[in-house]
């Protein structure tokens, strides 16, 4: 597929309208990519998640300790491709489930470079990951450390591990993506006492080694200020430890949560500038504390893959509601996109096929579902549409294809990879046939 000549860039430079007026990504035209392999289409710009990788990893390797690194969180957006890419970029991995792992195993991406996370693992799942090869575990309790520690000891082997901790921030996001609160169903607290027993218990196992702590905070943060709380609480709680058990992590992950724009009113951040500072603010605190700075690692999810996303959809009409407001219902919605219908995630949207006219309407977005909820947007700007028109959500690579289902029996959008001004199948087309294939 041939790139076209640019004139304008709307929200991120990799999304552009081209001289035809057409909107294009990663420089291809997506009326052309919707012509050859149909809508709804997810499209992912390989070249920016590399750019994202080696940023991150530049910027650690350039401020934090030696073995500092950034672990993909792979809930975002995952299926083998993507494990293909991250192994060539030479990343670890944070995986939640069984089936990440096995798709991180079919892609052929090395296991000892993943980390295993999950706030409730089965017998099933910890036996599967062993027999695998992860390299860690992220133990979320007392009762995983137990069986963590026991098939260990059947396989014969020392299963590295980081204890999941809760440290009680409120990074002030949604509360649905809010994770490092006192009152959460991950990690054991600090208030309460529990992240030190759990952390004597795992001294004393026999079959697991303790690397050091995990916490994550929340997602969709735009400032440093709770990382760097964040931070303070988990060195402070590093320096108690050694205090009272005689044990120093050398490890500290400090999880992900960095924002990404998905509208013009969202800030712009530097990641490279965030890790700058959050780092310094952590040699402050060990220095405080007395104790060495740990290795660090970061799971960037989102804002690895986020804004190397566009979903398009075809235009299947438009309903004007006198006193209301207008409807334009596309051939998605909250099947291949629940995150609106989830936590009313604000999104840009755009006519691919008139990308230079003006944004002079306002509507909402709906989907095909039979669900007044399945909608993609309200009060979203666009140029007028058409039945047939063509209509582009920006920044839709995390959490999109990673949640989508198959509600209403809709089948699950392709998804189509950008290179170099190439495309390729990465995911194909779900048909009836594979939607019926579980069916007795």
């Amino acid at each position: 597929m041939t790139t076209e000549t640019l004139s304008k860039t709307i929200l991120h430079e990799n999304v552009t309208v081209g001289e035809s007026g057409h909107l294009c990504f990663a420089g291809v035209d997506t009326v052309r990519l919707a012509e050859k392999y149909g809508t709804p289409l997810l499209l992912i710009d390989e070249d920016r998640i590399r750019a994202r990788c080696r940023e991150y990893k530049a910027a650690m390797e350039k401020y934090l300790p030696s073995g500092s690194e950034p672990l993909y969180a792979s809930k975002a957006l995952c299926f083998c491709e993507i494990y293909r890419i991250m192994k060539s970029e030479d990343m670890s991995t944070d995986i939640v489930s069984p089936g990440e792992l096995a798709t991180a195993v079919a892609a052929e991406f090395p296991t000892e470079r993943a980390y295993f996370h999950g706030n409730n693992k089965t017998d099933a799942d910890i036996r599967f990951a062993m027999e695998s090869g992860v390299g860690y575990f992220i133990v979320d309790g007392a009762e995983e450390l137990d069986r963590v520690d026991a098939e260990a000891g059947r396989l014969g082997i020392k299963q590295k591990i980081l204890l999941r901790i809760t440290p009680g921030i409120d990074p002030h996001t949604h509360a649905k993506i809010s994770t490092g609160r006192v009152d959460s169903k991950f990690g054991s607290a600090i208030e309460t006492g529990a992240a030190l027993s759990i952390t004597r218990a795992a001294l004393c196992r026999q079959n697991v080694e303790l690397c050091g702590f995990h916490c994550h905070i929340g997602s969709q943060i735009f400032e440093t200020k709770p990382f760097a709380d964040a931070a303070d609480i988990m060195i402070g709680f590093i320096a108690d430890v050694r205090r009272a058990l005689g044990y120093e992590a050398g490890t500290l992950n400090l999880g992900g949560g960095f924002g990404v724009r998905y509208t013009e009113q969202d800030p712009e951040i530097s990641i490279e500038k965030n890790i700058e500072i959050i780092a310094e603010h952590i040699k402050r605190a060990c220095a405080e504390h007395g104790v060495a700075v740990p290795r660090i690692l970061l799971e960037p999810g989102r804002s690895l893959v986020a804004d190397a996303g566009m979903t398009v959809y075809t235009v299947g009409g438009v309903k004007e509601i006198p006193g209301f407001r207008s409807y334009v219902s596309v051939d998605g919605g909250m099947t291949d996109n629940p995150r609106y219908t989830l936590y009313q995630s604000r999104y840009t949207a755009v006519l691919a096929n008139r990308a230079d006219a003006p944004a002079d309407f306002e509507c909402t977005v709906g989907g095909r579902c039979c669900e007044s909820g399945d909608l993609l947007g309200e009060g979203m700007m666009i140029a007028r549409p058409e039945r047939g028109d063509l209509l582009a959500v920006l920044v839709t690579g995390a959490y999109n294809y990673s949640m989508a289902s198959n509600y209403n029996r809709v089948c699950r959008p392709p998804v189509v990879i950008l290179r170099g001004g190439a495309d390729r199948l990465g995911v194909r087309r779900e048909t009836y046939r594979e939607l019926l294939s579980c069916d007795i």
